[in-house]
């Protein structure tokens, strides 16, 4: 049986089908990822809730997305049904302890958990491109607009400071161009569209402040459990590129903000990655290998990156060779790519000389998997055909006064509910603009040889009812300007973007 260096995740079987043994993770290769792969309804859902369950009582924070909403069952007790009760006296999990553990859940939306938010400065040139689905050409000016606002000093903070942005950088095409190569103004106008359309698709409530802070998701509570954060996606998954964009963010932020730690005894934080193909599909190769290195690097943070998708073929072959923590649930072989799929699932275990794999893949019930661990020295274990442990919590959602409750009670209620929208990139644009008006009206009037005497501080002009229209500014004016410019010029020399392109912070 599990203990505290160890997970219990179920009993392997003999030829026979009676007890082998227990199938445990070890703690301290938590840190070297993993992969639950299988088909719809063979019990991944229940294969996730089993590990954040036992990662949360050994005192690891865990992130997991809720693509159905039967992982938000998680919060509360669970229950002793029968057929729970007879898996569990199968894979000899005694006692079978129910709990309840502490959740904390998120929404993009606001509407099933606390907002989560982040700055288009801190997404970076890639993410919104791939969030954006640009083409190259549109690419190179999405980058050109990062640098512009990178060296003014223009913070990107919501939609409306990118739009300001770009109309900005229309205006300004023929400079531009000069600087930093051929910026056309169709391509601007096909990034504004499409930002009207993800502005439509619900994005705009992601993008702004205040800002998700890394330290709320590696939460522990004073028993010394883990933190379990549930984002709830059911609605989110209806714009997946959104989904996939933000779950590739929040891995790259915990790469940049996290110190190197190298092995531990157990991780700081375990990452699950639901629907992982999304993340590969129709990604460019310059993304893809960058996830490769973000994965392979990001162990050394302390962190477990665990993927669940269908098919192991959604994960390009670099990405699955980091994954040494395997769970594999039953696969369907009626077409070429079902079967190309069971061969290459297969293929990438350690033989078990008392059963072909490729044939117990199609022949798996559920709630039984192929699961293959690291043992010591960080080895394969010899792959077994596994009965998966019944969970602690409620298997199935929670219901909405259930999971407001939760909320209510949550250590980051009112941290996030209230939007910021402080000064940015949309306001100061705006500011230069009028700024470059007054001046020009001011022009104007010099040239046409009209003049007026005025008292500095005064509104009236002498000898006329109208206002002054200089463009004169206020000490406190000028010290306000100072220090922007001032903020911008540093803030241009500072920034450096890490590997996916989002803020590397203290670098």
């Amino acid at each position: 049986m599990a203990d505290d260096t160890s997970i219990f995740i179920g009993a392997s079987r003999k030829p026979d089908d009676s007890y082998q043994r227990a199938e445990e993770l070890l703690l301290r290769y938590g840190n070297r990822h993993g992969l639950i792969t299988g088909a719809t309804g063979t019990g991944k859902t229940v294969s996730l809730q089993v590990l954040a369950e036992g990662f949360s009582n050994a005192g690891v924070p865990v992130f997991c997305a809720d693509i159905k909403g039967d992982l938000s069952g998680i919060a509360m007790m669970g229950e002793g049904k029968d057929f729970l009760v007879k898996r569990a006296e199968q894979v000899k999990l005694d006692p079978y302890q129910f709990q309840e553990f502490p959740v904390i859940f998120w929404d993009l939306f606001g509407e099933q958990g606390h907002p989560i938010r982040a700055t288009i400065s801190e997404m970076g040139p890639l993410l919104m491109s791939r969030l954006m689905n640009l083409t190259e050409a549109q690419e190179g000016v999405m980058n050109i607009a990062f640098r512009i606002a990178d060296e003014e000093g223009l913070l990107l903070l919501d939609l409306k400071d990118l739009q300001a942005l770009l109309a900005n950088i229309a205006e300004r095409a023929d400079e531009l161009s000069a600087r930093y190569g051929n910026v056309t103004k169709p391509s601007v106008g096909a990034i504004q569209r499409t930002l009207l359309v993800l502005e439509s698709q619900g994005a705009a409530n992601f993008f702004g402040e205040p800002a998700l802070r890394i330290a709320d998701l590696m939460r522990t509570t004073r028993d010394g459990r883990g933190a379990v954060s549930v984002l709830a996606a059911d609605k989110l998954m209806m714009n997946p590129r959104l989904y996939a964009t933000f779950l590739l963010w929040l891995m790259s932020e915990l790469f940049e903000e996290l110190p190197e730690v190298g092995d531990l005894d157990q991780p700081k934080l375990v990452f699950f990655f639901d629907e992982a193909h999304l993340l590969f599909e129709d990604a460019p190769k310059v993304l893809i290998d960058r996830v490769e290195q973000v994965v392979r690097l990001i162990r050394s943070k302390g962190v477990g990156v665990y993927f669940v998708t269908q098919n192991p073929l959604d994960i390009p072959e670099k990405v699955l060779a980091q994954l040494g923590n395997r769970v594999q649930h039953a696969l369907r072989a009626y077409t070429p790519r079902e079967q190309q799929a069971v061969r290459t699932a297969a293929e990438t275990f350690r033989p078990n000389p008392d059963f072909d794999c490729a044939t117990a893949i199609t022949q798996l019930a559920t709630g039984e998997a192929l699961v293959s661990m690291l043992e010591d020295k960080g080895v394969p274990a010899m792959v077994q055909r596994t009965l998966i442990r019944p969970p602690s919590s409620r298997l199935g959602s929670i219901t909405p006064d259930e999971r407001r409750k939760i909320i209510a009670e949550s250590p980051v209620t009112g941290q996030y509910d209230q939007v910021v929208d402080r000064e940015s990139a949309f306001e100061m644009l705006q500011k230069k603009t009028k700024e470059a008006q007054d001046a020009e009206a001011q022009a104007q009037q010099q040239n046409s040889g009209g003049s007026r005497w005025t008292i500095p501080g005064f509104d009236d002009v002498l000898g006329s009812g109208n206002r002054r229209s200089s463009n004169r500014q206020t000490v406190a004016e000028a010290a306000i300007k100072s220090v922007v410019r001032s903020v911008g010029s540093s803030v241009g020399r500072a920034i450096v973007r890490g590997i996916l392109g989002s803020l590397a912070r203290g670098r």
